[in-house]
């Protein structure tokens, strides 16, 4: 298994595991704070041999983008490699990026009108030895629609920022989980070696 000691814990303690309220693929772990609408996520992927590492978190987000049909509001704020000191517990080869965008996304089969305007941060942990990129997702409610479903758990308009509301912000979450993520179980990806 893999774990982020740190980020996970503060996704636990802040909020319910999405398998107790709907279907999660597999290959993901999803956790959600109903009461600000932010997500985390760890998602397991077949190794994309085609994209490029210096622009895998990009190409991943992008890709996210279509697949929640919002590729036109797609704005990306900000896009690096992160260092090793930044991911100390993975080897110092293995290649991470890491990229934060807003996009408006509508939740479920709910329509356009009903887009909230998210912040996305996605990294992308290339484990090209076990033929995997895991990506590590947080996602940051900033505008909720009045037509959206969240708008009943956490009202429209602008959110509180996680400061303001006395919690750790969206970004140093994203950042404490990075530091502190580690596979501990490498059979997990169907080998038992690094």
């Amino acid at each position: 298994m893999f774990s982020s000691n740190s980020g996970l814990m503060i996704y636990r303690n802040l909020s319910q595991d999405v398998s107790d309220v709907r279907e999660v693929p597999n290959n993901q772990e999803a956790f959600v704070d109903a009461n600000r609408d932010e997500s985390f996520i760890v998602e397991l992927l077949e190794l994309k041999e085609n994209v490029t590492d210096a622009g895998s978190a990009r190409w991943f987000l992008e890709d996210l983008t279509v697949e929640q049909a919002s590729e036109n509001s797609l704005v990306v704020e900000e896009e690096n490699s992160v260092p090793a000191a930044n991911v100390p517990n993975l080897d110092a080869n293995t290649t991470v990026n890491a990229v934060i965008g807003t996009m408006a996304v509508a939740k479920g089969r709910q329509g356009p009108e009903a887009s909230n305007v998210v912040r996305v941060y996605l990294a992308n942990i290339r484990l090209r030895v076990v033929g995997t990129d895991i990506l590590v997702i947080v996602y940051e409610p900033l505008v909720i629609s009045e037509h959206s479903e969240s708008a009943q758990a956490v009202g429209a308009g602008a959110t509180v920022p996680a400061l303001q509301a006395g919690l750790m912000p969206a970004a140093d979450v994203f950042k404490q989980v990075l530091f502190t993520f580690n596979v501990h179980d490498w059979s997990l990806f169907g080998s038992a070696n690094e």
